[in-house]
């Protein structure tokens, strides 16, 4: 069982090793980073997880194209991690980003932040040139036993104007599987309305990485044809509840595990820290999806 640290980023804020080893003794055995480590060098974060028995297979905390690209990825060998996500170069405030710290999350934003900077809507040649960039990073990552990840939220899910292709098609279709592996947000691709079963059957294999996350009352986003998917998540985002208090079917879901050729999920609630207590949320999760998968 893994836990998404964006989970609990709220606890981590104020005290790391207090959280990670409330994480552990929850019953975790693995996480997966996604927000600052405190710039802690890659052999220091190693040796805490080491300490409190848990082990990072998968990380958000990006790695760029660049000059650094392959220190990035000697820490990911530190840490154990075999699966991480790719983000364009761009400069640090300070220090050295990726791997080894910073705040770089994964691909995709958690969307609506005010004053964000706008950028042009994207297109099918621009998803093309980012699916580039995580090959391009996946061949050089390759050597280093490590593969490129994508996450995805409900905006994939979106068909571009004027056509019936959504960008998740294009993701699958041009990502090079030995390279680069898909971290299926279940929750946002339920949020966007897929059948995750069918998508398994259509692309078996493919989908080696799971974010487990719930939500209530989902089937009334559908009958909302006028709704953008960035829509529906600002709407879902609202009804998202530990694993197991909401309306997915993780026991059909899990049952098809093999066939999706899903290998490590992380179990991941965005808005735990409204709850009042992210650490008990992640433990209502834990023990949620536990008595969904043996109902």
């Amino acid at each position: 069982m893994g836990l998404e640290l964006f989970t609990v980023r709220d606890r981590i804020a104020a005290d790391q090793v207090g959280t990670l080893t409330k994480v552990a003794a929850i019953g975790y055995k693995e996480v997966e980073p996604s927000v600052t480590i405190d710039n802690l060098p890659a052999k220091q974060y190693r040796a805490l997880l080491d300490r409190l028995g848990l082990i990072a297979p998968t990380s958000h905390m990006s790695v760029s194209p660049g000059p650094d690209l392959e220190q990035q990825l000697e820490d990911c060998q530190i840490m154990g991690t075999h699966y991480v996500s790719a983000a364009p170069a761009r400069p640090a405030p300070s220090g050295r980003s990726g791997a080894r710290g910073g705040a770089r999350r994964g691909a995709g934003t958690r969307g609506g932040a005010r004053g964000a900077v706008q950028r042009p809507a994207p297109t099918p040649d621009s998803y093309k040139k980012t699916v580039d960039m995580y090959n391009q990073v996946g061949a050089v990552a390759q050597k280093y036993g490590v593969q490129v990840l994508v996450h995805n939220h409900a905006m994939e899910f979106e068909r571009f104007p004027g056509s019936d292709q959504v960008p998740y098609d294009i993701i699958l279709a041009e990502a090079d599987p030995k390279l680069v592996v898909m971290e299926l947000d279940i929750g946002w691709a339920s949020v966007a309305g897929q059948d995750i079963v069918a998508l398994f059957q259509k692309h078996p294999g493919r989908f080696v990485l799971w974010h487990v996350k719930d939500f209530m009352d989902l089937q009334y986003l559908f009958p909302q044809p006028e709704m953008t998917e960035s829509q529906r998540m600002q709407v879902a985002g609202k009804w998202m509840v530990p694993v197991g208090l909401g309306g997915i079917d993780w026991k059909t879901i899990f049952a098809h595990a093999e066939l999706a050729g899903m290998k490590h999920f992380n179990i991941e609630q965005d808005n735990a820290d409204s709850w009042g207590d992210s650490i008990a949320a992640a433990g209502v999760s834990y023990r949620g999806l536990l008595r969904e998968l043996s109902a």
